[in-house]
């Protein structure tokens, strides 16, 4: 992968072939990888500071933070509901990673409660 092909050649607006547009979105996606390793870096040290595998769900931090994505979504003009679609993978995921990682390095068990 050249520099080049991380660079912006046209705005949406601009693209008058599909090829134009899917070297954008693939641009785009490379550039979105990137953010996830990095917030999954923090995930991961989330998992090491926290104690309890219970910890790891938090359903008041999670409606917050997609009561305010949602909002920022839209003033983005971004679909509220896709926004909600792919957090919500993002975070099942994380809870579960922080759960089986906090889990095996303490050997305590996730308590029946914890995601009800």
């Amino acid at each position: 992968m050249t520099e080049d092909a991380d660079k912006r050649l046209r705005v949406a607006a601009d693209c008058t072939e599909k090829a134009h547009i899917r070297h954008e979105i693939d641009r785009l996606d490379r550039a979105l990888l990137v953010l996830f390793a990095e917030r999954q870096t923090y995930v991961r040290r989330m998992a090491e500071i926290k104690q309890h595998p219970d910890e790891a769900y938090d359903q008041h931090r999670i409606d917050t933070m997609l009561a305010a994505l949602r909002s920022r979504a839209e003033s983005l003009g971004l679909e509220p509901d896709q926004v909600d679609a792919v957090w919500q993978v993002l975070i099942d995921w994380n809870v579960d990673y922080e759960q089986r990682t906090i889990a095996e390095r303490t050997g305590l068990p996730l308590s029946a409660k914890a995601r009800d």
